[in-house]
């Protein structure tokens, strides 16, 4: 068989890193870095240099990227590589300005989001974002004579939505179903703070998770979604986790 005319079906990019500068809710460009994966299902007959050729539309892309020049690019990729259906993904940190909750002292607090695309066959996008927070176990606080054990959550919540979202406002919403949002910088006043809203508001992940879909489900414009939480247990060698899909409520 003369493999130089053997038909490839999928061809694409895995785990490309690259610097990127993504628009922010505030207005302007924040830079980072992002991991860029892509893959195509190809036509019949299709011509060849695919990988290069998606590289480089992809490339003229990243110095101004926002929710719709990503799905703009969805089309361009299925037209130039001759595609039945084309799935883009990029995932990035992202930066928040946060002030600490008493002494309003300003660090920077970094979060992961993701823009999943798909077009053709395999279409719809996604926004995703990944956002710690803080979980204080309601058993322990109700058995002990003082304290109660708490840890660092890892909650990702993914959407599909019929109006603009920004990802800010995806985290916010993450933040404020935990027993404490996270902050990068605290002084004494603000350990003090979070430290007793944690103790007052003690959650399970599964709370975790519950709150977040209901949120969710409040939400006008998020038609679809998945919430998960992954708790890193302090007092346990293993993580506690939950998980919700909008579909099976």
């Amino acid at each position: 068989m003369n493999t130089e005319t053997m038909n490839i079906s999928t061809v694409g990019l895995s785990d490309l890193q690259t610097p990127v500068q993504v628009r922010q809710r505030g207005g302007g460009l924040q830079h980072t870095i992002a991991t860029i994966s892509m893959h195509a299902e190809l036509r019949e007959g299709a011509g060849t240099d695919y990988v290069d050729h998606a590289r480089v539309l992809i490339g003229e892309s990243l110095d101004n990227i926002s929710i719709q020049s990503f799905r703009e690019l969805l089309p361009r990729l299925q037209e130039e590589l001759c595609a039945r259906s084309v799935r883009l993904s990029m995932e990035f940190p992202w930066f928040i300005d946060k002030q600490a909750p008493v002494t309003g002292t300003h660090s920077l607090m970094d979060y992961k989001v993701s823009f999943s695309g798909g077009i053709g066959e395999d279409s719809g996008f996604i926004l995703g974002v990944t956002v710690p927070v803080t979980t204080l176990c309601p058993c322990s606080k109700e058995i002990s004579d003082a304290g109660a054990h708490n840890q660092r959550a890892e909650v990702k919540l993914n959407v599909r939505f019929k109006k603009f979202i920004w990802a800010e406002e995806l985290i916010e919403l993450v933040e404020a179903c935990g027993s404490c949002e996270l902050y990068s910088l605290l002084k004494r006043p603000d350990e003090k703070y979070v430290t007793e809203r944690a103790y007052n508001n003690p959650m399970f992940v599964e709370d975790v998770v519950r709150k977040v879909a209901e949120t969710a489900l409040r939400h006008e414009e998020i038609t679809w979604f998945t919430a998960s939480a992954e708790s890193f247990e302090s007092i346990h060698n293993h993580s506690a986790y939950a998980y919700v899909e909008s579909d099976d409520l």
